[in-house]
């Protein structure tokens, strides 16, 4: 492939390759070629295709992976999960602005699921919060939270479509959540759920649950968290310490990320 003179080889280079990507041409983690294959492309060292796929793994337009070569990102941003995030942190992180619609928060009597995660007997009332989750106004997530009615009242006078109970508990009342508990699965979509996300009725949804702990491991809330995963999924990255006993089924986990997938943003 010529190249014109008077322009820096790697920036035409990058920038061809950037074409391809935004017209479809290279789709969402399809294998670029190799880099001895791109200098007889475009007739120039390994040390400009190396420049010219740095500028465009800067821009987050690929990932490279050792050994394998180098691919096209889907345009996904990260946040990790393994720090204790509140939604607000997660969707700075991603570059959105964060806000939620409120539905309801009233006093209702707690499933017996959520009573025992909330280390309450059988038959116990709780706080129930409905709030569908926002990223630049376009709907991310729904969140079905219970709380006991303590920890309820000392959120309910508050703006809960701009602050979170993360920031509300640990600024206003000094009580800090210290771990969160997740498990995660699939679910489709209800009628309520799909109304308020937007979705078709039975979509199927990430679904996330967590029960948030303070001192003492003490619960604070449960809560239930349905991704439209159109917009958000998750990649997981874990190291093995080949010194470690091969039995082991302990892998330190270093990055568990959900990933903004929105198309018009990509």
């Amino acid at each position: 492939m010529k190249l014109k003179k008077g322009i820096p080889r790697h920036k035409q280079i990058s920038d061809q390759i950037r074409k391809k990507i935004e017209t479809g041409d290279y789709e969402s983690n399809e294998k670029l070629p190799s880099e001895n294959e791109m200098t007889k492309i475009f007739g120039v060292s390994r040390v400009t295709i190396r420049r010219a796929l740095q500028t465009l793994e800067n821009e987050d337009l690929i990932y490279r992976c050792q050994g394998l070569g180098s691919f096209v990102t889907d345009q996904r941003s990260h946040q990790s999960f393994t720090r204790l995030t509140d939604f607000t942190e997660d969707m700075k992180r991603l570059g959105m602005e964060a806000s939620s619609q409120v539905l309801q928060m009233n006093i209702v009597a707690l499933p017996d699921k959520v009573a025992m995660a909330l280390q309450l007997d059988k038959g116990n009332t709780g706080v129930r919060l409905d709030r569908l989750r926002l990223g630049d106004e376009k709907p991310v997530a729904f969140d079905i939270t219970w709380l006991p009615v303590f920890y309820g009242q000392l959120i309910e006078n508050h703006d809960l479509s701009q602050e979170t109970i993360f920031g509300i508990l640990e600024r206003e009342y000094e009580i800090p959540i210290k771990k969160g508990c997740y498990r995660i699965e699939a679910e489709n979509a209800n009628a309520y759920l799909a109304k308020h996300l937007a979705v078709e009725v039975g979509t199927a949804l990430l679904l996330i649950d967590r029960l948030s702990l303070t001192i003492g491991e003490k619960p604070v809330y449960f809560q239930k968290r349905y991704y439209r995963t159109d917009r958000i999924t998750y990649e997981l990255t874990a190291e093995r310490n080949p010194a470690d006993d091969a039995d082991s089924s302990d892998l330190p986990l270093r990055e568990f990320v959900p990933v903004s997938n929105d198309e018009e943003n990509g």
